[in-house]
C-alpha cells in the first residue's frame, strides 16, 4: 500500500473509534495552521471585505489589515477562517441556528 493510501485507511480507522465512542476527543489534537490566506479565502467566497466582515462577524479594518499583512491572524480567528475555506456551508449553518 501506497504511504498515501496507509494516511487515509489509518484516518478512517480513526473517525470511526472516535464515532463510535472508542476514542474520545482529548485523543486527537487540532491542528491550527500558523497563517492563512485571508484574501484568497474571502475572494472564494466571492464577498467584497465590507460582505466577508459582515457576514462572518470580523471588523472590515481587521480584514482589510489582514488582508494587507498590517496585523497578524490571530489563532481563534484562523480557525474561524481555515473553517470557511474549508467548509463555509458548516459556518453558514452555524451562524443562522442562533
Amino acid at each position: 500500500m501506497s504511504k498515501a493510501g496507509s494516511r487515509i485507511l489509518q484516518g478512517a480507522r480513526e473517525a470511526l473509534a472516535f464515532a463510535s465512542g472508542e476514542a474520545g476527543a482529548s485523543d486527537y489534537k487540532v491542528h491550527i495552521p500558523p497563517q492563512v490566506d485571508v484574501r484568497a479565502i474571502r475572494r472564494q467566497t466571492g464577498l467584497s471585505q465590507k460582505e466577508f466582515a459582515a457576514r462572518y462577524g470580523f471588523s472590515f479594518g481587521r480584514i482589510r489589515d489582514w488582508e494587507q499583512g498590517r496585523s497578524p491572524v490571530d489563532a481563534p480567528s484562523r480557525i474561524l477562517l481555515t473553517i470557511i475555506r474549508n467548509e463555509p456551508e458548516a459556518v453558514e449553518r452555524a451562524l443562522s441556528a442562533a
